[in-house]
């Protein structure tokens, strides 16, 4: 009998957190319509602002700054556009910045016209480029509004943590807007958007155990907001219309809870199982690159390349051994292509990487048995510069 499949993918999407499991569970008796002023109404209307101060606090931020989307590329969509009102008076952007490293959702531009986006270089670390943004602001044309900065807290390949502090300074100076993609960073890093000299924060329910099809826009403040992307009835305090869904943002609400709540049990054990992963990588296949792994990343991701063996090739056989990776973002709709981080970092996106990413429920027995599989491959891939 084959053994059980080994799911390594967290970043992609994370398994229910039984925390989540059971309040979803829960939540399938309250059917009521959250805006309907009747009890029935008022129960579920109860239960999605409890899921509202739990996001709040695992994102340090006030529970009447959490808007519920369907998820996190429709808040990076919301919060990327031109068009803010300052309470009643509109607000333009006039430009957008986006590190060369960011997820798709965010360098596609949202509302912007191409050409009112500008693309951040990062260094070959994979960290941006303090210097080259803080160039690029200086050169803002403050008559077309004002500049908007968009940067991930980490990246989701390569677990690389951005300094979003030294960040949110330059852009401060500038007079400037940042956005901060903490997806890959919600329950990984401490959050907290006042802190980091945020203005918005987007994070996922699916990345941290909770249901799909649910995300957040955090705002700092209230007085400063995007023009809404969906129009309607007027939920989220008219900020994103449609009656929310009930039961992804209560199973949310208890992922975000069971994040806070584990912590620092929780990366402990999973930083001691990467390194217990990486160490045991590099006794099969010394010349592994394991991409940041000599600067700060979040504990769960090893982003790397096996000399001699494509992408595509290792992804298909690592699942063939029924193991679960995956070839960078899942956000292509299954496609494997060529790394847009590692060509930002300089690195040669031929050679191609795989990501191995954990979560609460990996066991060490299943990293033994990654390693196991891991060098299986290595040992039979093609010798470097031969075609796999």
């Amino acid at each position: 009998m084959a053994p059980p499949r080994l799911y390594l993918d967290w970043n992609a999407t994370s398994p229910l957190h039984p925390h989540a499991r059971d309040a979803v569970l829960r939540a399938m008796d309250l059917f009521g319509n959250p805006n309907s002023v009747h009890g029935e109404g008022r129960t579920v209307r109860a239960a999605i602002e409890r899921a509202r101060r739990q996001v709040a606090t695992l994102a340090g931020a006030d529970p009447a700054h959490v808007i519920f989307t369907s998820g996190a590329t429709e808040a990076a969509n919301m919060v990327l556009t031109p068009e803010f009102r300052m309470g009643r008076t509109p607000l333009a952007i006039g430009q957008l910045y986006y590190s060369a490293v960011e997820h798709p959702a965010v360098r596609e531009g949202g509302r912007f016209p191409k050409e009112q986006t500008t693309e951040i270089p990062v260094t070959e670390a994979g960290v941006v480029d303090l210097d080259a943004l803080g160039t690029l602001l200086a050169a803002h044309d403050k008559s077309s509004g004002l500049p908007m900065v968009a940067v991930m807290l980490v990246n989701n390949e390569t677990g690389i943590v951005q300094p979003i502090a030294d960040v949110a300074k330059i852009v401060q100076a500038h007079g400037g807007l940042l956005v901060v993609d903490a997806v890959q960073a919600a329950g990984r890093l401490k959050l907290d958007i006042n802190a980091f000299g945020a203005d918005f924060m987007i994070i996922s329910s699916h990345k941290l155990g909770g249901p799909k099809g649910t995300g957040a826009l955090i705002t700092r403040g209230e007085v400063l907001m995007p023009r809404p992307l969906i129009h309607g009835g007027g939920q989220e305090k008219g900020h994103r219309s449609g009656t929310e869904n009930s039961l992804a943002v209560i199973g949310f609400g208890a992922a975000a809870e069971a994040a806070v709540a584990e912590f620092d049990q929780r990366n402990e054990a999973v930083s001691a199982l990467r390194d217990r992963l990486e160490t045991g990588m590099r006794g099969a296949a010394p010349d592994v690159v394991i991409y940041g792994a000599a600067g700060q990343r979040v504990s769960n991701t090893t982003f790397f390349t096996l000399p001699g063996l494509k992408a595509e090739t290792g992804q298909i056989a690592f699942d063939l051994e029924g193991v679960a990776l995956s070839a960078g973002s899942a956000c292509s709709s299954g496609k494997v292509g060529e790394s847009h981080v590692l060509v930002a970092m300089g690195r040669d996106p031929k050679l191609g990487a795989l990501r191995i990413s954990l979560g609460f429920a990996t066991t060490e027995e299943e990293i033994d048995r990654a390693i196991s599989v891991f060098a299986k491959i290595a040992a039979r891939r093609k010798p470097a510069g031969e075609a796999a």
